[in-house]
């Protein structure tokens, strides 16, 4: 009798089990997100230093420190050792700067611009050029310089 009684528990577990389906997965992959997260972190990581103006200048050293940013690329003009005037990195010729220049002012809603010149540039030919940005629309001029040079009061500076 307890024969026959474990075999009816046996066709009941039988009866009782039904083929389960393939449920959907209710939880959510991180490990694709991650890896295109860190491989656009690292082509960003390498294309920022790429979008800085490459002209080489000797900018003087000052105390002071960085001017705030803006929503727009920041228009720089460059005047070189050896006195060529470029607007980010194309060589204008002297004469056509104010007309380039009023010409990217209508276009841009910002009239900040910033000004690098060479250490070795005398003073005049850098208050020219100021001249000109003024007359080509941008009032606010920057002047561009590396930090690390001497302060005034005599105190060490503060790089930023």
């Amino acid at each position: 009798m307890g024969a026959a009684l474990q075999g009816k528990e046996d066709d009941g577990r039988r009866r009782g089990r039904k083929r389960r389906r393939a449920r959907a997965m209710s939880e959510i992959n991180v490990t694709p997100f991650v890896d295109v997260m860190l491989v656009l972190l690292i082509i960003f990581m390498v294309a920022a230093p790429l979008s800085v103006v490459g002209v080489p200048v000797e900018l003087p050293k000052t105390a002071a420190g960085a001017l705030p940013g803006d929503d727009e690329e920041p228009l720089t003009v460059t005047l070189t050792a050896a006195g060529e005037v470029q607007i980010q990195t194309t060589p204008v010729a002297r004469d056509q700067l104010v007309a380039r220049l009023q010409g990217i002012a209508a276009e841009r809603s910002s009239d900040q611009v910033f000004l690098r010149a060479d250490g070795a540039i005398a003073y005049q030919d850098v208050m020219q050029i100021m001249g000109a940005l003024n007359a080509g629309g941008f009032a606010n001029v920057g002047l561009v310089t590396d930090t690390g040079g001497p302060a005034l009061d005599g105190s060490a500076s503060v790089d930023q």
